[in-house]
């Protein structure tokens, strides 16, 4: 089969995908052999892709935004020929305290898509069933696909923040999973404020029914009941702060933080306002998320790149020349 695979050992000023033809994956106990009909591309590729994700293998096929449908391993609950999304976490040892406790984004032994497993910049993937969803068919593959990450942890970072319907909300970031969250929120009739770096990212925001929109640290007009950070940067985390009442919460979408910069806390932290960091996702968020997307017939703005121009996707994302998603189409 045709992938792009990521080499650690090409040093990370050299970390770009190569376009190989690798063997197919063969089926194993508890896993389904998809055929990939979309992958979408996730700022966490980038990471790993650019060496701040430590490798875990010495190569890698990345993505975890995985559309497909499945052509091994079929059972009952799981016929050939189901259409399926996986996501970032790609199985849990289901024995770790974490798991016992309903807190399986927590797992101390997790498996990884596209980072300690082969994941869907490819034309199969190899996946735990037990990990797979399958999709409404309201959603199509290639609007499904930036569902499966930034779709659920853009939901899950809503309910880290305890966002109740009604409420102002902040999104400070607008990319992938921001403009999917902000769907949710008005579908909740929450208020939205954004603060985001460039002009088609802002653009975007307004026409997608934010309420104000500011530049990436400007504080909103109003006092925010929660906020949502998207960029991995700590002064975007102090502005956040800054824009919430007493009691408030900021979520923190990040894998990865530049830094967290010195902040007045009598001024910024006071008043039990909090800072609570979001990790992974369980799959009920996915089962959660994936409904509410159908039901609100959620469509996200997508960019398509051919598995050829992986490398070039990855740029774009980079270099946030992309409004909304991009996904690669194998």
């Amino acid at each position: 089969m045709k992938a792009a695979v990521l080499t650690s050992t090409q040093g990370v000023s050299k970390h770009r995908l190569k376009i190989s033809h690798v063997p197919k994956p063969k089926l194993k106990p508890g896993h389904v052999l998809l055929r990939v009909r979309a992958c979408g591309v996730c700022r966490t590729d980038l990471h790993i892709v650019e060496g701040e994700l430590p490798p875990r293998r010495k190569s890698i096929i990345p993505g975890h935004q995985i559309v497909g449908e499945i052509v091994d391993g079929a059972t009952a609950e799981l016929p050939a020929g189901t259409r399926v999304g996986v996501s970032w976490i790609g199985g849990v040892d289901g024995r770790c305290w974490y798991c016992r406790h309903g807190l399986e984004n927590l797992c101390d032994a997790p498996t990884f898509t596209g980072y300690t497993v082969n994941g869907g910049y490819a034309e199969y993937a190899l996946v735990r069933g037990d990990f797979t969803f399958p999709l409404p068919t309201a959603l199509d593959d290639l609007q499904a696909a930036p569902l499966l990450c930034a779709g659920i942890i853009g939901f899950r970072s809503l309910r880290v923040a305890g966002v109740e319907h009604g409420e102002r909300v902040g999104l400070f970031g607008f990319g992938a999973s921001a403009h999917l969250a902000i769907a949710v929120l008005r579908a909740w009739k929450c208020e939205v404020y954004v603060s985001t770096r460039g002009a088609s990212h802002r653009k975007l925001a307004a026409a997608l029914g934010a309420a104000w929109v500011g530049k990436e640290t400007d504080t909103p007009p109003v006092k925010l009941d929660r906020a949502v950070t998207f960029a991995p940067s700590g002064d975007v985390v102090v502005a956040a702060l800054a824009s919430l009442r007493k009691g408030g919460v900021v979520a923190i979408n990040a894998i990865h933080l530049d830094r967290i910069p010195e902040f007045d806390y009598d001024r910024l932290l006071w008043g039990e306002r909090q800072l609570r960091s979001v990790a992974n996702m369980t799959r009920s968020d996915a089962r959660d998320f994936l409904q509410i997307a159908a039901e609100i017939k959620l469509r996200p703005k997508i960019t398509v790149f051919p598995l050829d121009h992986a490398n070039d996707a990855l740029v774009a994302l980079k270099n946030d020349a992309i409004d909304g998603a991009a996904v690669i189409a194998p």
